[in-house]
Parts: C-alpha cells; structure tokens; sequence
C-alpha cells in the first residue's frame, strides 16, 4: 500500500444544476464538498462535461479528465498502431487471439482501452477511489457517445476495490492475461513527470506492494503476466520474468506459464 498522504480533497460542482449530483459523489466518496474559502489540496470537479481533478497549488498542472472520445485516445485508436503497439505485443496479441485481459492497476484506463480497441475483452480494477471514479466517468460518456467508442467501452468493466483481495477471491472467467502497472517509486531527481502523476501521486503513492501484486496474478493468470516498467527500473521482486520488451522509456516484463492459442 501507499505511504503517502492523501491531501485535502473536496468535491466541486461548476454549474449549480449539478450541486444534487456532486453532493451524493462526495457522499459516496466520504470528500466534503467544496465551499468558496475551503483549503483543499485538490478538486474534484464535476461540470457538463463530467468529472475531473484539479491541483490548486499556483504551480500545479492543468486538470486531467478522462476522456475515450476525443483527444489523445481517439487519435492513438485512430492512428496508433494497432497489434504492433508495444502494450499489444505484451499481452500477446498476434493474428486472431484476442486474449481476456485483467489489468489490475487500470488508472486511466489507457492501456486497458487500447486493447479492448483491439477486440479483447477488459476487465479494469482500480483501488483509489477518486481515481476510480474519474475513471467510472470516463467510461459513461463513452458508452453514451455511441457507435465505435461505445461498443469499445462496452468491452471494458470496472471494479473498484484491492486488486490483491479481489484477485485472490476471483470468481467467473480466468483472465488469460493479467496487465500490471505499478506506480515506480518517486526520484526525487527526476525529471518532471506527466501532470497525472503529479496529482495522483498524493492520492495513490507508491505501489509498495508490487511484489504482493505479482503473486497474486501469477496465480490467477492462466497464460501470462505482463508489467510495465520504467526501461532502467530493476524486476519486481520475485521471479524473474521470461520475456522482456524495451521501449524508448518503458519497458515490459513478461511471465509466461503457457503459449496463447486462437480460439
């Protein structure tokens, strides 16, 4: 689990038609809602175009939503490589095998939507509430948009909660594949990282769980495991994986327990 403190986090609506359905939000979420004067360290917004998290340091980087429709995801489903993109290749993609996909720290869901972009079936677990809930979000106005981003949504569940408990009491379908990406720790040296992490470090901190997360998928998984790392960071703890795939700046650890097979 993390060690990081959480900050102040209050719920925000921008348009006061919203006030009733941001009030039951920081209910479910146990965040107070945000008055004019409050200290909060972060802001979930919920305005017409749905949800997203704001810093409110001076030096902070802009809000992040998530969005499947537009943006960077739309033009990556458009023009971003399909089975030859690096995330594709680890999970084992290649000709027709389209395997059921876990990724147990889904995050924004940019990987998981880019492979169920490709025809798998994704189920996503996400353990920080807030996060969960941008993501929650993210994926109702897909589902909404219709056509090609909806029935892509429509391959993709959420469930929220520890992806350690939730793999160890897992129930139905055995994912074929299990996808990891567990938050690196924090060098203090390093160079600036995307505006994501530097808000959702505060929320989530550091996966120092990750060798417990490892496990718990190598036992689940029924073919392979695959994780996301910083290219120079060292192996998770524990066994070593039997395939790797080097990016520019990441790279994946793959554990195979059997060959992927078409249907």
């Amino acid at each position: 689990m993390n060690e990081t403190s959480p900050g102040r986090v209050a719920v925000h609506w921008l348009n006061p038609d919203l006030e009733s359905a941001a009030r039951l939000l920081a209910a479910r979420l146990n965040l107070p809602p945000y008055a004019e004067g409050d200290a909060a360290d972060l802001l979930l917004q919920l305005g017409d175009d749905g949800l997203r998290l704001l810093a409110t340091a001076e030096d902070a980087p802009g809000a992040v939503r998530v969005d499947f429709v537009e943006g960077a995801l739309a033009h990556r489903r458009q023009y971003g490589g399909g089975a030859g993109q690096m995330v594709a290749r680890a999970v084992g993609i290649r000709g027709s095998i389209r395997p059921r996909v876990l990724d147990a720290t889904a995050g924004l869901g940019r990987d998981a939507f880019v492979l169920a972009a490709l025809g798998c079936e994704v189920t996503l677990i996400e353990r920080q509430p807030v996060i969960a809930a941008l993501l929650a979000d993210g994926l109702q106005r897909a589902r909404e948009a219709g056509g090609e981003v909806a029935e892509i949504a429509g391959r993709m569940q959420l469930l929220e909660g520890d992806a350690i408990e939730l793999m160890a009491a897992w129930s139905g379908a055995v994912p074929e594949v299990i996808h990891l990406d567990p938050m690196f720790p924090h060098r203090q040296k390093s160079a600036l990282v995307k505006k994501e992490m530097r808000l959702f470090r505060p929320l989530a901190g550091d996966d120092l769980d990750a060798p417990q997360l490892l496990a718990a998928a190598l036992a689940l998984a029924s073919h392979r495991v695959a994780v996301k790392r910083p290219r120079k960071a060292p192996i998770i703890e524990g066994p070593r994986p039997s395939a790797e795939l080097t990016g520019q700046s990441s790279r994946y650890d793959i554990y195979g327990k059997r060959r992927l097979e078409a249907d």
